[in-house]
C-alpha cells in the first residue's frame, strides 16, 4: 500500500510528501475488581499522507493531511489524494522544504515482547495493597507494539519499534457510609513495577484522606507544592517556550543565551531532549518528520541554550538542523523533597484540574485535595483554588534534588512554587 500511494501522489503531480505507516499490533484487559471481564487483541495497519503542493513560483507551499486505512481499495485511495491535493493547493504558507538530511541509520527495529508486558501490567496491579476500604474498583491495561515506517518524497527513510502501553484505573475509598472515587490515567512504554505500584498505592491513601478533609480556609500566599504528574504542566510550559513555533509566532520571548527571566532566585532549571528514556513511550531516534532527535540542552542553569521543534517553523526562524522533543530530562534542584516539605505550606496531590496556559502562561487549578501545613500542624484540605502566571512563578520556582518519571517526561519529584493565590472556601 505504501508504494502505491507513493507512486500514486508522483502520479498527479505532488511537489513532495510525507508518508507514515504504523502498524500497532497488542492487547487490551479490561478488569473489575482483578476479575478479567474482557479482553482483545487488534491488529491495525495505517498510513498517514502529508501532500504539498508549491504555490505561485515557490513563493507559498500548501499541506494537507489525511489519514488511509489499510483495507482502503486504490479508488478510496486515489480520491483522497486528489482531495488532499486540492486542499493543499488552498493553503499559503510562506515556503520550506522537507528533510533531506540522511539519517545515521534507517531502520531500528526492536523486540517488543508485547506478552511479557502485560503480564508485567497484571502482576503488579494484583500485587497492590488493598484495604477493606480503600481498593481497586477496576482498571484497564493497554498493551502494544508500534511499528512505525516513514518516507518522504526527498528520499529519507526510517523504520523502528517500541512499545507504547497505557494503564487506567480507578480506587474507591469508604469511610462512615461514604464512599468517593479516583480516576486515573497513564501513558509507559514497558512497565516499571515499582514506580507503577508506588503510584496506585499513593492514590489509595490519597482517597482515604479525602473523606477526613475539611474546607480549604482563606489563606495568604503559601508555597504550593506539586508533587504528582500535574507538575508536568509546568515543565511542559518551560519545553514549549523552547519551541521554535512559539518563537515564531513570538509567543515566546526567551533568546539563546540570554537567562529564561530577568530575576532567578530560586533553582535554575536545565532541560535536555533525550532520545532515549527507561519506560517511555517515546524512545524512537528520529522523529515524526524525518529528522534525526538531536540530544541537547534546552535549558542549562537558567540559560537558554537551544530550541526544538517542527521543520516548518525551524526554517523560518533560521534553524536548519533540529527536532521535535519528546523524552526530557529535568536535572534535580538544590534541596531535598524533605527540605522544601519544611515550615509552612500546602502540598496539592488532587486537582479536578490543573493548567499550565501555553500562551500566556497562567496558572489555574481547583483544589480536591491538599495537605496545608501551618505553624506546626498539618491540615487535610478539599475545595478552593490556585491560581498566578509562570512568568512570576519561575523566579522564586524551586525544586527537589530526586527525580520521578511520568512517561517521557523525568522531572523533579517536587516543586515549589511561590506567589501564587489561593482561594480558599467561605
Amino acid at each position: 500500500m505504501l508504494e502505491y500511494i507513493r507512486k500514486k501522489l508522483e502520479e498527479l503531480g505532488c511537489d513532495a510528501y510525507e508518508i507514515t505507516e504504523t502498524r500497532t499490533t497488542g492487547w487490551e484487559f479490561y478488569f473489575i475488581r482483578h476479575k478479567l471481564d474482557q479482553n482483545r487483541a487488534k491488529d491495525l495497519t495505517e498510513f498517514r499522507v502529508s501532500v504539498y503542493k508549491s504555490i505561485e513560483d515557490g513563493k507559498f507551499l500548501g499541506k494537507a493531511t489525511g489519514d488511509i486505512h489499510a483495507t482502503a481499495s486504490h479508488a478510496e485511495v486515489d480520491k483522497l489524494l486528489k482531495d488532499l491535493l486540492f486542499q493543499a493547493s488552498l493553503v499559503k504558507n510562506p515556503y520550506y522544504t522537507l528533510n533531506d538530511k540522511p539519517l545515521p541509520e534507517k531502520e531500528k527495529l526492536a523486540s517488543v515482547d508485547v506478552r511479557r508486558i502485560a503480564e508485567d501490567f497484571i502482576t503488579t496491579m494484583n500485587g497492590i495493597s488493598e484495604t477493606q476500604d480503600q481498593d481497586l474498583n477496576s482498571y484497564e491495561i493497554f498493551v502494544d507494539s508500534i511499528e512505525t515506517r516513514f518516507v518522504n518524497s526527498n528520499g529519507v527513510e526510517y523504520h523502528c519499534s517500541y512499545p507504547k502501553s497505557m494503564l487506567e484505573y480507578v480506587v474507591n475509598a469508604r469511610k462512615d457510609g461514604h464512599e468517593i472515587e479516583l480516576y486515573r490515567i497513564g501513558k509507559h512504554g514497558a512497565c516499571d513495577k515499582e514506580s507503577i505500584r508506588a503510584e496506585v498505592e499513593k492514590t489509595l491513601a490519597f482517597g482515604k484522606d479525602r473523606l477526613c478533609a475539611v474546607n480549604t480556609p482563606v489563606l495568604e500566599s503559601l508555597p504550593v507544592l506539586l508533587s504528582t504528574d500535574v507538575a508536568t504542566e509546568v515543565y511542559s510550559y518551560l519545553v514549549g517556550r523552547c519551541d521554535v513555533g512559539e518563537k515564531y509566532m513570538q509567543v515566546s520571548d526567551w533568546e539563546i543565551g540570554k537567562p529564561i527571566s530577568d530575576a532567578l532566585n530560586g533553582d535554575k532549571p536545565s532541560i535536555e531532549v533525550l532520545r532515549y528514556l527507561p519506560n517511555s513511550s517515546g524512545n524512537f531516534d528520529v522523529d515524526e518528520e524525518g529528522a534525526y532527535i538531536k540530544e541537547r540542552f534546552l535549558v542549562q542553569d537558567g540559560i537558554m541554550k537551544g530550541v526544538c521543534g517542527r521543520r516548518q517553523f525551524s526554517q523560518y526562524v533560521g534553524v536548519e538542523d533540529n527536532s521535535i522533543a519528546y523524552n526530557v530530562r529535568v536535572t534535580g534542584g538544590s534541596k531535598s523533597a524533605e527540605e522544601l516539605r519544611s515550615g509552612d505550606y500546602i502540598e496539592i496531590v488532587e486537582f479536578s484540574d490543573f493548567q499550565v496556559d501555553e500562551m500566556g502562561g497562567d496558572i489555574a487549578g481547583e483544589i480536591r485535595l491538599g495537605y496545608l501545613h501551618r505553624g506546626g500542624e498539618t491540615l487535610i484540605v478539599t475545595g478552593g483554588s490556585v491560581a498566578g502566571n509562570m512568568e512570576d512563578a519561575i523566579k522564586e520556582m524551586t525544586f527537589s534534588k530526586e527525580l520521578i518519571q511520568y512517561d517521557r517526561a523525568l522531572i523533579p519529584a517536587v516543586t515549589c512554587l511561590k506567589g501564587l493565590r489561593i482561594t480558599g472556601v467561605e
